[in-house]
């Protein structure tokens, strides 16, 4: 039976469509006890030009799969910005929210239209599953640890996606490695204490938390590190000012002070280690609402009762030019200092995103924070061309396209 007969594709064009398009998860993870399901505000933010200012210069549309039945099967979601995609060594857009009912055929009418309207737009590859927008959310497919809780806004998905995008001719482009890190472990190495140590035997370095009377002072040490530590990476785009501050201001609400480091040298910012509680542990009973009750019950659980059990680092990031001195050891020794030698409500610390691209980063995590392996996700690229070489993602440090 062909395509065209057994699955037929719906662009979400309405709220009812819209309601279908966020349900289906429910429905494919229905009896897994692992599975959170996403806040239904945070995922439309993604596709409202209103809050997404990819929007200025880039695209995005939705789509449900019905079966013969004309019940949902399957969904995706495929976008661009222009300047984002002109970043890559060729036009490159995404694709992503993906869910499907294990079939191949399935995941191949979506994979397809996905393709043909990104091309139909300029776009010479597609990345996916990704997220229309930062890469710390709803980026990559879990392909390693399955048995776990995912953290907030970290995808989570059956173990058989991993071949409907292989299958269908999807390249692994680069492994996001997720560490683990537990309170109660204290045979972490001597090495981390004795490079902070070293480090601050010279005047000028020192390691503080978050000033949360100043936000836009601490935005703007962010964007300046941030920009050093990443911009210079292929895709990333530098943070202006008024981007920081939104980011700032949307993290305010969860932030605890006491897990939100920035290192100094002469007062000047070179480093920065961001961690917030894991919504995920709170928002499960939720079951995607997000309305004025969820919202007070949250505040409740995680400022009042402190039922917030893990933490998880969403970005760590050292000017290039302090790499080496022990930056990093002494923001982690300031880190486990509250962890292990102050009684908090914390038992487990996860280190998300660690990119198999930045090799020096997942050394550091392993030999100096004594974190493990805990997770993985894979972002999948697939080039349009078929007769074109495919490149892995280079190397952190390796300038992009110009």
């Amino acid at each position: 039976m062909s395509k065209q007969t057994k699955y037929t594709l719906q662009e979400v064009t309405d709220a009812r469509l819209e309601r279908e398009w966020l349900d289906l998860p429910k429905r494919i993870y229905r009896g897994n006890r692992n599975w959170v399901c996403p806040l239904d505000p945070s995922i439309r933010a993604v596709f409202d030009p209103a809050k997404n200012d990819l929007f200025t210069g880039g695209e995005a549309i939705r789509w449900v799969l019905r079966d013969a039945s004309g019940q949902v099967v399957g969904r995706i979601a495929a976008f661009y910005n222009r300047e984002k995609a002109m970043l890559e060594a060729q036009p490159t857009g995404g694709c992503g929210f993906f869910e499907c009912i294990d079939d191949q055929q399935a995941a191949d009418v979506m994979f397809d239209a996905a393709r043909m309207w990104l091309a139909s737009r300029g776009m010479e590859a597609m990345d996916g599953p990704i997220n229309f927008g930062n890469r710390d959310s709803w980026w990559g497919l879990l392909v390693e640890g399955h048995e776990f809780q995912p953290l907030y806004e970290n995808p989570y998905n059956p173990p058989y996606y991993k071949d409907l995008f292989e299958r269908y001719g999807f390249c692994n482009y680069f492994n996001q490695h997720t560490y683990i890190w537990r309170s109660g472990i204290t045979e972490n190495s001597n090495r981390i204490f004795d490079r902070a140590a070293h480090l601050h035997a010279t005047p000028g370095y020192h390691v503080e938390n978050i000033d949360m009377k100043n936000l836009e002072e601490a935005a703007e040490n962010f964007r300046i590190v941030y920009n050093k530590a990443w911009a210079l990476f292929s895709g990333v785009k530098p943070l202006g000012r008024d981007e920081a501050m939104r980011l700032m201001r949307m993290l305010r609400p969860i932030i605890d002070p006491r897990i939100v480091f920035f290192a100094y040298f002469n007062d000047e910012p070179i480093g920065f280690f961001i961690m917030v509680p894991d919504l995920n542990r709170l928002i499960g009973k939720f079951n995607g609402k997000f309305g004025w009750w969820q919202k007070l019950r949250l505040m409740w659980d995680l400022k009042v009762r402190r039922k917030c059990d893990r933490i998880f680092g969403i970005i760590f990031g050292i000017a290039p030019e302090f790499h080496g001195k022990g930056v990093e050891s002494a923001i982690m020794v300031k880190c486990h200092e509250f962890l292990v030698m102050t009684k908090n409500e914390y038992k487990t610390m996860e280190l998300a995103w660690i990119g198999d691209f930045n090799p020096v980063m997942n050394r550091m995590i392993e030999t100096y924070v004594g974190a493990t392996k805990h997770k993985m996700h894979t972002t999948y690229r697939y080039l349009f061309d078929r007769t074109k070489e495919f490149r892995r993602c280079p190397r952190l440090g390796v300038r992009r396209r110009e």
